[in-house]
């Protein structure tokens, strides 16, 4: 099979795709047809050798894929051959990025029916990020307020559209282009945070979602009621006092919600640009800059 591998850390001219074994999945695993897989910052991060928890090279990238599954290992209950599902594929986050793959079975779940491939593989890490910041960490309820700080971003997005939809008000933190975006997922207060003294205009919160970090977020943190909750998803150096940072854990009950509120249209994905597999180095290239549509960078993989 073909997937997208490096052999050594460094920029994404070490990306290559070649052939390899089809593996086989171990006890509590299943094996995927992938049909698509994202691409995401934290691939870039494995790239480099700077992540914490991803196994050393040779090994295959990524982490969010959307597929059918082919075969299910011993201890395996809920899911047979021929299940269309979306997940993550292990707690290490590599080894999406190629035609099969192997994923932890309590890390997936049935894909939603209103999504194609493409739109459920750019989903299940970002989407998960922002329903835990909201409801787990900040434990915002209907009537508060919460700012998101990067608000138009691919976890900010999704962040902001779960709080509207559960009656929580939305003071978006975004630059003056984002503006129709936040428009349009029916955010009403928007602060331009390109302005030199934007923190004058803030309002006071009860919870504050950071997606953006460095002085950004330090701009905001006074915005932050007494006793309210600041919570991160990027590791920023030193963080505001009291400020909660998180890894996304991906498990099948948290798809499971996703899924619900997918195929209720209560929340949408938002997919970017689209490669083929062959171009995963190309991906790659955009993680690090190079031009690319707004939304998460998917791969496609299979066909249907």
């Amino acid at each position: 099979m073909k997937a997208a591998r490096i052999h050594s850390f460094g920029p994404p001219e070490v990306v290559v795709v070649e052939d390899v074994p089809t593996p086989s999945p171990g006890p509590n695993e299943v094996l995927v047809r992938v049909m698509a897989a994202g691409v995401a910052p934290w691939d870039a991060i494995i790239r480099e050798g700077k992540s914490k928890v991803s196994p050393q090279p040779p090994l295959t990238l990524g982490s969010d894929f959307s597929g059918v599954i082919g075969k299910v290992g011993p201890g395996v209950t809920g899911f047979t051959p021929g299940d269309e599902v979306y997940g993550v594929t292990n707690p290490q986050f590599c080894g999406a990025q190629a035609e099969f793959a192997v994923a932890t079975s309590g890390m997936i779940a049935r894909k939603p029916q209103s999504l194609n491939h493409l739109e459920a593989a750019s989903a299940p890490v970002i989407a998960v990020t922002a329903w835990q910041m909201l409801f787990q960490y900040a434990e915002a309820i209907r009537g508060q307020t919460v700012m998101v700080v990067g608000a138009a971003g691919n976890v900010g997005a999704y962040a902001v559209r779960m709080a509207l939809d559960a009656g929580i008000n939305v003071v978006a933190i975004a630059r003056p282009d984002d503006e129709d975006l936040l428009r349009s997922l029916g955010v009403k207060s928007i602060i331009d945070s390109s302005k030199s003294s934007f923190e004058r205009d803030l309002p006071q919160v009860d919870a504050i979602l950071d997606t953006v970090g460095g002085s950004t977020l330090q701009r905001c943190v006074a915005a932050l009621r007494l006793g309210g909750k600041l919570v991160t998803s990027v590791s920023t150096q030193p963080l505001p006092a009291g400020a909660i940072f998180f890894y996304a854990e991906v498990t099948t009950a948290r798809l499971q919600t996703l899924t619900t509120l997918f195929d209720a249209g209560r929340i949408t994905a938002r997919v970017g640009s689209i490669l083929p597999l062959s171009e995963a180095r190309q991906a790659q290239r955009m993680l690090a800059g190079a031009p690319h549509k707004p939304g998460k960078i998917v791969l496609q993989v299979g066909s249907s």
